[in-house]
């Protein structure tokens, strides 16, 4: 992130809280590479998409757009987005929600036989997050890394939507579920929700401390999402209950 422009003007509470793309795992995160380093996660290679298809998947993602490019981001991408950005600022999604309905069996916070869980953006309420505005000089080089990272396999759509910046709209790029995805539970219950939560964890590390990362992040944005809190504390109820305490990030 260099340039004239500070990219923290707007919230330099975010300063020391988003990752530094430049030594982000993600920046550099190949399909290859993932394999080669966690031989274990072989039984994948029938699921990941091609380099072909997924760069196909980019650039009809982003056919027709031009300029600077905002990328709205409700999940991990809020605290390690990978890609060197011109600005962020606090934004929300009117049409969509977050929900932990990406139940992970591939090994990034769950296994097959201890699944995690994940955010994914659905159709809902509303939904708030943050939104990285890339140059449009680095639009090209910053989405394909963006797309390895998130198009990595099955499970997103990768779609614009409204978004707001205070009274501003824009349109943003965004990943919302894919419910043809197998990975994607829209219908799971809440007792499988925490379960897995409190549970699952892989290489990535624990789904819990991925929900702890966005009620943290909101937390210095004094933003108070209920349904994140609620259940971060019925993810810790259940860890206490069950003894898993010493499994805690």
């Amino acid at each position: 992130m260099t340039g004239r422009v500070d990219p923290f003007a707007h919230h330099p509470e975010l300063r020391d809280r988003i990752a530094d793309p430049e030594t982000s795992f993600f920046r550099t995160l190949t399909v290859e590479g993932l394999l080669r380093s966690n031989p274990e996660l072989g039984h994948l290679r029938g699921w990941v998409f091609s380099d072909t298809r997924r760069e196909a998947i980019r650039r009809e993602a982003l056919r027709g757009h031009s300029g600077d490019l905002w990328v709205f981001a409700y999940g991990s991408l809020m605290w390690d987005p990978a890609i060197r950005f011109a600005d962020v600022r606090r934004a929300h999604a009117p049409h969509h929600e977050r929900q932990f309905i990406l139940r992970d069996t591939k090994g990034a916070r769950g296994t097959q036989e201890a699944p995690g869980m994940m955010a994914a953006l659905d159709a809902g309420g509303g939904c708030d997050g943050l939104a990285f505005r890339i140059s449009a000089d680095n639009v090209d080089t910053e989405t394909e890394i963006l797309f390895r990272r998130e198009m990595i396999g099955p499970g997103y759509h990768a779609v614009f939507i409204e978004a707001d910046i205070g009274a501003e709209a824009i349109c943003a790029l965004t990943f919302l579920a894919d419910h043809g995805s197998p990975d994607i539970h829209p219908d799971i219950s809440r007792s499988d929700q925490v379960r897995h939560i409190a549970t699952g964890k892989g290489f990535l590390g624990t789904s819990r401390q991925y929900l702890v990362n966005v009620v943290d992040h909101f937390r210095h944005l004094g933003i108070v999402d209920r349904h994140c809190a609620d259940l971060l504390v019925e993810v810790d109820a259940y860890i206490a209950a069950h003894g898993l305490r010493g499994d805690l990030p």
